[in-house]
């Protein structure tokens, strides 16, 4: 089983979150950052022909034996629904429509929500705000593992079974964490969702519904492009709590990996990420960042200083809603 690891809490700290401030000064020293703020008029197009090219697939292995359902799931349709979960996460930031189209955001992120089989998109948009606003906040911030995930998941290999299980976790860790009711949109999101599911089984049999949801479950499992899931918040070093990565899996993730540029400016759209790190280099170059995602996959499992609890923790106020 391995050693365990040497943490056995979270890394508590007494002080806001880096963002707020890094926000303020970088904007006051360039403040032409802000015409970066708004819609990016391709995303709308990128996600449809995405979303098309999964029910194309649904008809390609309707008939193929169910090895190659799962092996063309894990290796080709499951990049596209994670990488969908990844435009989900943009347009929650409403950069498909801008703010003033927000219904046009929440119905359009339901409908890249499709080829991922499960809905998905509106409980996201739900707590990810939390996660912006309370980053790292005690029973606010869902996505910070529980005690349960950082006392038992602390060997190799149960830090292995744990990254497979991730898909597990994401879903059910907020209804014991931050319980929120159901909203209106979230049931349309399941209705639309299901009907979808439906209509393709009626279509073309259970292979290609089975593709969809195995290659959602396996891809934000245990798989090179999850590595974003444990680069971005885990404390790889003291003192730092958001690390961006620089590399290739960039153009499949909608530049999710500029991941401190976008917590400083979660309202620029991720093909415009890149334009902050350039305009601003000053307060990015110096700071830790990792190079690849699969290298960040094997240091989590096989390092004995990291495991769920390696996060970064604040009590945090609740803010007054408008």
């Amino acid at each position: 089983m391995g050693n365990r690891v040497t943490r056995d809490d979270f890394e508590w700290v007494y002080t806001e979150q880096p963002h707020t401030q890094r926000r303020k000064e970088i904007l006051a020293k360039y403040p032409e950052i802000k015409t970066l703020m708004g819609p990016d008029p391709h995303l709308k197009w990128i996600v449809s022909g995405m979303v098309f090219m999964q029910l194309l697939a649904c008809y390609l292995v309707k008939d193929l034996s169910w090895k190659w359902i799962f092996f063309w799931a894990y290796a080709f349709g499951g990049c596209i629904n994670h990488s969908l979960t990844l435009a989900i996460h943009d347009i929650s930031h409403n950069v498909a429509f801008g703010n003033k189209q927000a219904k046009w955001n929440r119905w359009f992120a339901v409908f890249a929500n499709l080829p991922i089989g499960i809905p998905y998109s509106a409980s996201f948009k739900k707590y990810h705000i939390d996660h912006h606003r309370y980053l790292g906040g005690d029973s606010l911030d869902v996505d910070i593992p529980t005690d349960f995930e950082g006392w038992f998941f602390c060997t190799p290999l149960r830090k292995l079974l744990w990254l497979f299980l991730q898909p597990l976790f994401y879903s059910l860790r907020p209804l014991y964490v931050n319980p929120k009711a159901i909203t209106q949109m979230e049931i349309f999101n399941a209705l639309v969702q299901f009907s979808t599911d439906l209509i393709i089984y009626y279509l073309w049999g259970p292979k290609p519904v089975i593709y969809l949801i195995a290659g959602t479950v396996l891809c934000l499992g245990f798989h090179p492009i999850s590595g974003h899931f444990i680069a971005e918040h885990y404390m790889f070093l003291k003192g730092y709590e958001t690390y961006s990565y620089y590399g290739p899996l960039n153009w499949l993730t909608f530049n999710v990996g500029y991941h401190m540029e976008h917590h400083d400016f979660p309202s620029i759209p991720g093909c415009r990420l890149p334009m902050v790190k350039k305009i601003a280099a000053e307060y990015y170059d110096n700071l830790p960042h990792h190079q690849s995602w699969i290298r960040v996959l094997w240091d989590f499992v096989f390092d004995d200083t990291l495991g769920p609890y390696s996060r970064v923790k604040r009590l945090c106020k609740l803010a007054k809603e408008s």
